[in-house]
């Protein structure tokens, strides 16, 4: 399978979970990737189907979204594919990348680092765009991932997806964002991960930082009727507790800027941080990213 080495095929809500890897050449290291080909890739002739992005977060790998998300189910009903990647290289041999479950393996922040040792092997953010994308497109023909493709993530990848997303304006048709890590220049996550990646110069922090960007965001020239879905829980202890989140930070950096008003920030009562959580509201995040997969 071109560049893929297929791992594992799943038989899941009548598609294909399809567990995959393939050797990097912006992380120096092989990759994991989930694809989740829904029942209509089969009888699609030549329409294409869109895409929805998952950006994962800390420790997580392309499994956990995979088997507890539910999104294969929906990804079924409605006609898109799922691409899941990992969250950082895997195996680098930094010393130092397996001390800590917030920084190096599984926690690469989607940012392409500028420091040593890093630099060699912690670029996710070109990793993603720039690679991962288009060897999908190149290798599943009538996945429209390079053309319509949405992006969502959870915690350090609803920080992902909303960075992505304004860093990139028009390549994701719509976005979303589950417990998103909003401001991570200013929470120790985003400090441990931004310094060590990234240096002590907060100039190259604000490249990466939702709360920043927005501020020069131009807009989606793709869509007329703008809008970003946010969800977080009031039991979410990174959010009420240890303040890792800020997500009311981005809704107020977003005044007076192309999404002044247009960031749907819901805090839910009584959800935390789990796939729990996360499950209980991909039927809405879903909802919203057909209104404009489809269009």
């Amino acid at each position: 399978m071109g560049r893929f080495e297929t791992k594992d095929t799943v038989a899941v809500c009548g598609g294909k979970l399809l567990k995959l890897s393939h050797a990097s050449e912006y992380t120096k290291t092989s990759m994991d990737v989930n694809v989740y080909l829904p029942p209509q890739y089969e009888a699609s002739g030549a329409k294409k189907l869109p895409v929805l992005l998952y950006l994962s977060g800390l420790t997580c790998t392309p499994q956990n979204v995979s088997e507890k998300s539910f999104l294969p189910y929906f990804a079924s009903k409605h006609g898109f594919a799922l691409v899941f990647p990992d969250t950082s290289p895997r195996g680098a041999g930094i010393n130092g990348e397996d001390e800590s479950w917030d920084f190096g393996t599984g926690a690469g922040f989607y940012v392409d680092s500028i420091r040593e040792p890093w630099k060699k092997n912690y670029n996710m953010y070109s990793y993603v765009l720039k690679e991962l994308l288009p060897l999908v497109s190149e290798e599943f023909g009538q996945l429209d991932v390079l053309e319509n493709c949405s992006i969502t993530g959870h915690s350090m990848g609803g920080y992902g997806a909303l960075m992505m997303y304004m860093r990139n304006p028009g390549r994701f048709k719509s976005c979303s964002a589950f417990a998103p890590i909003a401001n991570p220049s200013v929470v120790p996550w985003g400090e441990k991960c931004f310094g060590n990646y990234l240096g002590e110069d907060k100039a190259e922090w604000y490249k990466y930082d939702p709360c920043h960007l927005v501020k020069a965001y131009a807009g989606n020239p793709q869509v007329a009727d703008e809008k970003i879905l946010i969800h977080v829980g009031t039991k979410d202890v990174f959010n009420y507790r240890d303040h890792q989140l800020r997500c009311e930070n981005l809704v107020e950096a977003a005044k007076g800027t192309k999404l002044a008003g247009s960031i749907d920030l819901n805090v839910v009562d009584g959800y935390d941080h789990s796939y729990y959580f996360i499950s209980s509201f991909v039927p809405e995040h879903v909802e919203f990213h057909l209104k404009y997969l489809t269009k």
